[in-house]
């Protein structure tokens, strides 16, 4: 898996998730083959550093005592139409925010993006929005939602059958290529990385905000 790092990069280059197994995941069996195979779905999710944004009063400033507000994207959700040979996948997600100066009413409106990643590495389809908080006079908290979505090619995120077929074998005890893993072969490794799609929502950072974010 491309680190999340690399990750980051290419979505900001483009703007100028950590060993869990989900439902849909390739899961192998104590090494004798596989017992489930992954959906055309894409995964959804949130990369690192960009679920979190820090605004400053003063602007310039990055001390504890100078942050005017913080927002943080939580609760992703997600519903997949694999129906059709165009897969559609839809994201909802709560921000929830919290302010320094509780005096007055105030809105803050804070942009996202939701991206369809291809292989870990490719951006092939971004999007920007805003999410609008609206904070009531005394009060120190907020919530508000974000929607995204994300049309995928099912023929571009399924597996070749040969592939399938090379990856779902079963293996026998004595058999050449009994210890070797399916998924440690570049061809298959490549292949399954082509099928593999993301739908990503972050805040959409600044340089800066990116850079308090990965060293706070």
């Amino acid at each position: 898996m491309i680190p999340r790092k690399a990750l980051i990069a290419v979505i900001a280059s483009a703007a100028a998730l950590a060993g869990c197994k989900s439902q849909g995941d390739i899961v192998i069996e104590q090494g004798v083959g596989i017992t489930a195979l992954r959906s055309v779905c894409p995964a959804v999710g949130v990369p690192d550093y960009l679920g979190d944004v820090t605004l400053f009063n003063p602007a310039d400033a990055r001390t504890a005592d100078a942050i005017d507000v913080s927002a943080s994207i939580t609760n992703v959700r997600s519903q997949c139409d694999d129906s059709g040979d165009q897969v559609y996948s839809n994201a909802t997600f709560d921000v929830v925010a919290q302010r320094r100066d509780t005096q007055g009413a105030r809105t803050v409106e804070l942009p996202y993006f939701s991206t369809v990643v291809r292989g870990s590495t490719a951006v092939i389809a971004k999007r920007v929005g805003t999410v609008t908080l609206q904070f009531a006079d005394g009060q120190a908290r907020a919530q508000a939602s974000g929607t995204a979505g994300a049309y995928v090619d099912r023929a571009a995120a399924t597996l070749p059958g040969d592939i399938r077929d090379r990856i779902t074998r079963k293996r026998r005890s004595g058999e050449q290529d009994a210890a070797v893993d399916p998924l440690a072969q570049p061809d298959v490794r490549a292949a399954v990385a082509r099928a593999s799609f993301e739908l990503l929502v972050g805040f959409q950072l600044t340089e800066d905000q990116l850079a308090y974010n990965a060293t706070r």
